[in-house]
């Protein structure tokens, strides 16, 4: 009897067909290392988000739902990238958004004293809106309407914002009263072996070697163990703790809503609707511009798949008993990596699933072992600026307030706002107003409004 053929190249094809491997000119194993890349840079998520958020959310003292928080961050993680990477088929990975899980805690439980199971409907509720205005194309709309000059330097502004995240993760760089900010103390050991992280990873970089930024996190991570700068991760398995507790709680949640005052619950989802969708925009913009999907036309691809992602990421979030799902800049890493396709995403989903018996061991790895592979993407992700038009003073003077303010105020959406603020009125100012759009005027109101109502 003839034996079966082996099936796994006819496997392999219809994977590469799917994702268009020839097209982007990728392969499977350059998609599941960039990946890999990916997840280990935004791992961080895992034991980060919890521990925020833990401080609001509990149900007798604060920290006793870190379990159940933690595996509500990898499931919303999880599916949110399988959304992106099946159906948008970007490279893209998502999880809680940082900052506005601090914005969750701090301010709207905490200061406000909003119920944190109202917050959490509060999340249901924006994540529902985002896939309203996604079917209505609104979200993809406002991409298009952004001018080329502010896609490229929000690219690079996002490079400049996660080197500086790291940067100041590190103590490289740190407060000061005198000059807001200054180097750090070299002579620390987590900086010194940081610094030893960076030219490792540098190192691995130049010499073009595959896997460059993972290989440079945990040679940076197992350094800092062996000197016992960072504590050894305290177990490597433990089963996942389902979030019984913490699941279903935004529901509880619509019952309290009219109790307090409604009000200050619509101003909080508010900031959360705000802050989110131009997070993700910038960030989707930045990202879509370092893989090639935007091009000339200005327009990404399949963007509304994409925002669905977060969408959906967001809503189901809101339900598991997490903050605002959202696309990570991080993605950056796995991008730097080769990750063109949708696999990437697919790859970052089941290792966020896989956490879920892993998390002692990601808890361990330090911070400061992802800094040094972070400033690497920052570097990398300038490279967008050669295309920003410096010899014409209203593009050059918008696109560097984006990429300037974005790392300066912390946040991409507030650089963003600086460029779309600025962008209308110079053209205008320049005798261009021919140029500008409708869009960008609105787009130009809207965030100024948003600073005279809520602030920065």
């Amino acid at each position: 009897m003839t034996p079966e053929p082996d099936r796994a190249p006819e496997k392999e094809t219809a994977i590469a067909r799917f994702f268009q491997f020839r097209q982007l000119q990728t392969d499977f194993r350059t998609e599941i290392m960039a990946g890999v890349t990916t997840f280990v840079t935004m791992a961080y998520i895992l034991a980060v988000n919890p521990d925020i958020l833990s401080a609001a959310i509990f149900l007798e003292t604060p920290g006793d739902l870190f379990g159940e928080i933690a595996i509500a961050t990898a499931l919303s993680a999880a599916i949110a990238t399988l959304i992106m990477g099946l159906y948008a088929k970007y490279p893209f990975a998502l999880a809680p958004g940082m900052g506005l899980n601090a914005y969750f805690a701090f301010t709207v439980v905490l200061k406000q004293g909003i119920s944190w199971r109202v917050a959490l409907a509060a999340i249901f509720i924006e994540g529902l809106i985002f896939i309203a205005l996604t079917f209505g194309n609104i979200r993809a709309q406002i991409v298009t309407a952004i001018p080329a000059s502010i896609k490229h330097a929000t690219a690079a502004g996002i490079g400049l914002f996660i080197a500086y995240i790291a940067l100041t993760n590190t103590g490289l760089i740190v407060a000061s009263e005198a000059t807001t900010t200054a180097l750090g103390d070299l002579s620390q050991p987590v900086i010194l072996v940081s610094l030893a992280g960076i030219f490792i990873t540098a190192a691995f970089v130049v010499r073009r070697i595959t896997g460059a930024l993972l290989w440079g996190i945990l040679a940076t991570a197992l350094l800092g163990w062996i000197l016992a700068i960072a504590p050894w991760p305290e177990a490597v398995v433990a089963l996942p703790q389902l979030p019984v507790d913490l699941a279903g709680q935004a529901f509880v949640g619509f019952r309290e809503i009219f109790r307090g005052n409604f009000g200050e619950l619509l101003t909080v989802l508010f900031v959360f609707l705000f802050v989110d969708l131009f997070d993700t925009v910038g960030t989707l913009t930045g990202l879509g511009i370092k893989t090639g999907y935007i091009g000339a036309d200005g327009e990404l691809p399949r963007a509304s798949r994409a925002f669905l992602a977060d969408a959906v990421g967001t809503t189901v979030g809101g339900i598991l008993g997490t903050s605002t799902v959202t696309t990570y800049i991080e993605s950056a890493s796995g991008i730097s990596e080769g990750g063109r396709s949708g696999l990437t995403a697919i790859a970052v989903a089941v290792l966020f699933l896989l956490s879920t018996l892993f998390i002692p061991l990601l808890a361990g790895i330090p911070s400061f072992a992802t800094a040094p592979a972070l400033i690497i993407v920052g570097v990398l992700m300038m490279g967008g600026v050669r295309y920003i038009a410096w010899d014409d003073p209203a593009e050059a003077i918008a696109a560097f307030l984006t990429l300037f303010i974005m790392p300066l105020s912390y946040s991409i959406a507030d650089g963003l706002a600086a460029g779309l603020i600025a962008y209308p009125i110079l053209k205008t100012m320049q005798g261009k107003f021919q140029e500008t759009t409708v869009a960008m005027w609105i787009l130009a109101a809207v965030f100024v409004l948003k600073f005279v109502a809520i602030g920065g």
